[in-house]
Formats: C-alpha cells, structure tokens, sequence
C-alpha cells in the first residue's frame, strides 16, 4: 500500500501534491489512540496552584522561624560527584584535592536541601547564600592499596600493578538554611553568579 501511494506521489507534476499529502499524513503507530493521546485535558485549576504555593512556603517558613525543622540533609556537588550528607557525616572524595588539613570550607553548590518536612530543589542549584552548608578536611591519606591486573592469553603477557589513590575525608560541620523563603512572584535579591 506504501509502494502504491509513493510510486504515485513521484511523478513530477504531483510535487505540490506530494507536500500536501505529507503534511495530511500522520506518521503514528497503528495502536496509539490518537483521539484520546491528543484531546488530554488538565482537570487542576490555575487559580489554586499559587495559593497552595503560598501556603506551603508559610510553613516552610513558619518551621524554620521556630527551629522545628529537625536535622536537615542537602545534597552538594563536590569534584564533579554529588554527596547526600547531613551534620556529622564524613565524605571521601578521590583524588587531588588542594585544600589542607584542618581548613574550613563553606559548599556552595548545593542542588537540594530539605528536612523530614519539605525539600528545597534547586534547578539546577540553589541560590547562592540560601542554604550555609560548613565543612572540615580532617584527614589526606592514600587509600587501600589496588590491584591492576593484565594478562594476554597464550602471548606469555601478565602485568600487575599495585596503586594507591589520593583520598581527602570530609567532615560537615553544619547544615543550615539561612533566610526565608520568597514566594515565586517576588524577585530573588541580587547575589553573585557561579558559572
């Protein structure tokens, strides 16, 4: 049937045929419902998704006001790897990594901050200075020592390499969200960018 209709769409004088025809042709498997998969309708109403809004960052703020949050975690990117840590948690991160025994750092990338409650999600981050995440490098050490194994079968080939990386651990001191939360109408104060 597909032969059939492209043999006749091929004769040069049929060109403005041809668009036509592809542009009335729907290109769908035949067990969609096409019907039911174009005609979906949103039963929520618009109006009162900005008053739940409201009254969810009331009482995110109201907790926080208060300090009955309860033991907030956060999820940080630290070396190109993401962490879920709370107070007290002890990191490793692999390889190099500058910083020096007993320097204190403050984690600026964080993509998520929440407590039993609610959750903060940034996209992809949260504003800078809206969550305080404070941390300690306690130890640089070299991790257990690895195998690296390599044999060629039938060519007399075996290497093995033992190896040790560079691990830097971690303590989080504090987690902390620091001001209130706005609602989505009102801008964000003007802060410094990271790219």
């Amino acid at each position: 049937m597909f032969l059939k209709q492209l043999t006749r769409l091929l004769k040069p004088s049929s060109l403005t045929a041809f668009a036509e025809t592809l542009n009335k042709t729907h290109f769908t498997a035949p067990w969609v419902n096409t019907a039911a998969f174009f005609n979906l309708r949103w039963s929520s109403s618009n109006a009162v998704a900005p008053l739940v809004a409201k009254s969810t960052i009331e009482s995110v703020n109201k907790q926080l006001a208060t300090g009955s949050e309860g033991r907030l975690f956060a999820v940080v990117q630290l070396c190109g790897k993401q962490f879920k840590i709370t107070a007290g948690d002890i990191i490793v991160v692999e390889g190099y990594w500058p910083p020096e025994n007993g320097d204190r750092l403050r984690l600026d990338k964080v993509l998520l901050a929440g407590s039993k409650d609610f959750s903060l999600i940034g996209r992809p981050l949260l504003a800078p200075g809206l969550v305080d995440v404070q941390a300690t490098i306690i130890e640089k050490a070299l991790s257990h020592t690895r195998t690296h194994f390599r044999k060629k079968r039938r060519k007399q080939y075996v290497r093995i390499n033992f190896y040790r990386t560079q691990q830097t651990m971690i303590r989080i001191n504090s987690i902390d969200i620091t001001r209130k939360l706005r609602g989505s109408s009102e801008p964000e104060p003007s802060e410094e960018k990271f790219f």
